[in-house]
């Protein structure tokens, strides 16, 4: 005959036992839980601006990790800034956004561009077949129907002049439909931007634009609500 110790042990011996299916389960369902969002999520390409280089991402890329983004989703592409959206650059992100869906096996990019690198992108979904690679697009302080302060240096470098007003590029763009096919349109934009004039060059019909206040024209790469729309556009 068990001793009431003896008894009590073999009790709690049952209970884990019959506990521990039970935890592996839930485990198992939280690691699919997890696993199904990331599979879900699309791989995220920043193109930087004019005279800028991939590390201004930087705070962008540490705040989408912080929501649980992996370094293996996040690609910035690093481009030469002085030559033309339309017969060179936009060819160039989309052999990229191709290297990205091969590298992730990922049907569909998103896209987070700033200034100069909306231009460059838009071409790319526009003309060059993104329509069907693109998810999400986003444009930060992007100078979409151009600036007036890009005559400053057009006369010597192309970029600058397919940023200025008119221009063949900026003509193109935003002939017909702004924002074609299925493709999710964001812009962010400042009132107070140094850099594209007149300020709201950067909305577009069709896309969820949004004012964000008095900001210099960098300082919407480090601004923690710009950022936070960003990651909630993304996610949408």
């Amino acid at each position: 005959m068990l001793t009431a110790r003896q008894r009590l042990l073999a009790l709690l011996t049952l209970c884990l036992a019959l506990l521990a299916p039970l935890s592996a389960h839930a485990a198992d369902r939280g690691t699919a839980a997890a696993s199904d969002q990331a599979s879900s999520r699309n791989p995220v390409i920043f193109v930087h601006g004019y005279n800028a280089d991939p590390g201004v991402w930087g705070s962008l890329r540490g705040d989408l990790r912080a929501a649980g983004y992996a370094d293996a989703e996040l690609f910035s592409w690093g481009y030469d800034t002085h030559q033309s959206v339309n017969e060179v650059l936009a060819g160039r992100l989309g052999a990229y956004v191709e290297e990205v869906r091969r590298q992730t096996g990922a049907a569909k990019v998103d896209v987070v561009a700033h200034s100069f690198g909306s231009l460059v992108s838009r071409w790319y979904v526009k003309f060059g077949g993104g329509q069907t690679t693109v998810d999400h697009w986003v444009s930060l302080a992007g100078p979409n129907r151009g600036t007036s302060t890009a005559w400053a240096c057009a006369l010597w470098d192309q970029a600058c002049r397919d940023m200025t007003p008119g221009s063949y590029v900026v003509k193109n763009l935003n002939a017909g439909d702004e924002t074609p096919g299925a493709v999710a349109y964001a812009t962010f934009w400042s009132n107070c931007d140094e850099v594209v004039n007149p300020d709201d060059s950067v909305p577009l019909t069709g896309a969820a634009n949004t004012p964000v206040g008095c900001l210099k024209h960098n300082d919407l790469l480090g601004d923690d609500p710009t950022s936070a729309g960003v990651r909630a556009f993304l996610a949408s």
